[in-house]
């Protein structure tokens, strides 16, 4: 990746080109009129860790550049490119992982919020070696199918439930559901929300606000090319926060379901405002539109019956993956009976040659029962608000324009004054100052995908001391910024 430092580009002015994750390349000018002291000084910070980090991973980059030549972008997901290349890893256990070149870090990312076991946790492994022993795949039922839809059912408040491989097939199979049900055909979405990588969720995830259109009725944008115009006229795109743009978007009783993240989770964090959640299930339920809460993010991480329990709102149908999984890959979807024996009639199908195999299920039982329990969540939270605390504290000494968001045993550092609601909040917020803190941070161990969506995650696994190493981190770098 090319980097120029100093003043190269004119008086009292320099560039720093940077990478934001899966964003283009951003160039960043700064001059003494057009940026704070607070940005240039993150400027340089920048090009001197991208240096650094260039230097530490020469094995990452040999392994990146050998996968290039048979895989695109030598990732096995786009979500898993950055610049100048990514971290290739050779282990992990518990809390932490070690890359091809020997550098250990302290793993805050826990494979996008799917490990909230950890790395690997005794429990979920002692199952998953027992259960080897007995079959891997019986493409026929299994006793562990009944245990996993009867935890899922006490955790939730909602009677039946379907296994799937992913988040993406979770929400998938609930908005074909919702489909059946309602006899209806399009769906309303949150701009900026994720729901996977299905065509009709792949609107409006992160679009450009040159493409994006009026902030109170967001135009549908499609993410990637290959998804149809048809199907993007299907869905229409929300504010989050806003009930008002929710009522007008069901107004013509045409949408089969609201799908949303109940806290949003890929623009940092953001949370509803007081009574959102309230408006939009009165709102789904008097036009006749079915209500989704995508969990996969949230799950288990947000406390003891996710978001679902924590937030007090239940929606029609829930979709998990990721943290219920303990690693290991799976999703699932549940909710009222009246809808799911649409699938019992045989009138909407739900398929899948993995769908509940034993060797994820003893996973999933071992994650819920054993290295989850409500015990080790409530201390995990706890230990989560205390990082987040250390680190509101480093901001309110040095009064720079951050602020810490907590949900559950997730975390992040917002680099602007006032609470992100939504996207077009978030992409107001300062993304040079967040990537000078992630690559800063990276280089010293605390592992995080770039950018200002770095969310992290504390898991059962994380140590005092483990968790509290971002918080020591994170003041090494306010400290330079503010000298």
């Amino acid at each position: 990746m090319p980097i120029r430092r100093g003043t190269s580009d004119g008086p009292g002015r320099f560039v720093v080109l940077l990478a934001y994750g899966h964003e283009s390349h951003l160039e960043i000018l700064m001059s003494t009129t057009e940026a704070t002291d607070l940005q240039q000084k993150a400027a340089l910070i920048t090009a001197r860790e991208m240096e650094v980090y260039s230097e530490r991973t020469r094995g990452s980059q040999a392994a990146n550049e050998r996968a290039r030549r048979v895989m695109p972008a030598g990732v096995p997901s786009s979500f898993q490119a950055y610049d100048p290349w990514p971290i290739v890893v050779r282990s992990a256990a518990g809390a932490r992982m070690i890359d091809v070149d020997g550098n250990e870090y302290v793993d805050y990312d826990m494979g996008f919020g799917a490990l909230f076991a950890g790395h690997m946790h005794p429990a979920v492994r002692r199952a998953v070696e027992q259960q080897m022993d007995m079959g891997t795949l019986y493409v026929t039922p299994c006793e562990l199918n009944a245990e996993f839809g009867e935890l899922l059912a006490e955790r939730y408040g909602l009677p039946m439930w379907r296994p799937t491989n992913s988040g993406t097939e979770a929400t998938m199979d609930a908005i074909r559901l919702a489909r059946g049900v309602t006899g209806r055909e399009r769906i309303v979405k949150v701009e900026g929300g994720y729901h996977g990588h299905h065509d009709e969720v792949m609107i409006s995830n992160k679009p450009p606000l040159d493409l994006a259109g009026p902030a109170d009725a967001p135009n549908s944008v499609p993410q990637s090319a290959g998804i149809t115009a048809g199907t993007i006229a299907d869905v229409t795109v929300i504010p989050f926060n806003d009930p008002d743009a929710l009522e007008r978007a069901l107004a013509g009783g045409d949408v089969a379901c609201f799908i949303v993240e109940p806290v949003l989770e890929n623009i940092g964090i953001c949370l509803p405002d007081p009574g959102y959640l309230e408006a939009v299930r009165e709102i789904t339920q008097r036009h006749g539109t079915l209500l989704i809460f995508d969990e996969v993010k949230t799950g288990i991480t947000a406390g003891y019956g996710g978001a679902t329990k924590q937030l007090g709102v239940t929606p029609d149908l829930v979709c998990l993956a990721k943290s219920i999984g303990g690693g290991f890959p799976v999703g699932a979807f549940g909710g009222k009976a009246e809808y799911m024996d649409l699938i019992t009639q045989g009138k909407v199908l739900h398929l899948g040659t993995y769908n509940g195999n034993p060797l994820v299920m003893a996973a999933v039982k071992a994650t819920l029962t054993e290295a989850c329990t409500r015990e080790n969540v409530e201390a995990t939270v706890a230990r989560n608000s205390r990082l987040v605390a250390a680190c509101q504290d480093v901001i309110d000494r040095a009064g720079i324009p951050a602020h810490t968001v907590q949900f559950g045993a997730k975390g992040c550092i917002t680099w602007s004054r006032d609470r992100v609601r939504n996207y077009r909040d978030y992409k107001a917020t300062d993304f040079g100052l967040a990537f000078a803190q992630w690559i800063h941070g990276i280089n010293r161990g605390v592992l995080l995908p770039p950018g200002l969506d770095e969310l992290w995650l504390i898991s059962v696994m994380h140590d005092e001391a483990d968790a509290m190493r971002y918080a020591d981190v994170f003041a090494e770098f306010v400290d330079e910024l503010v000298a």
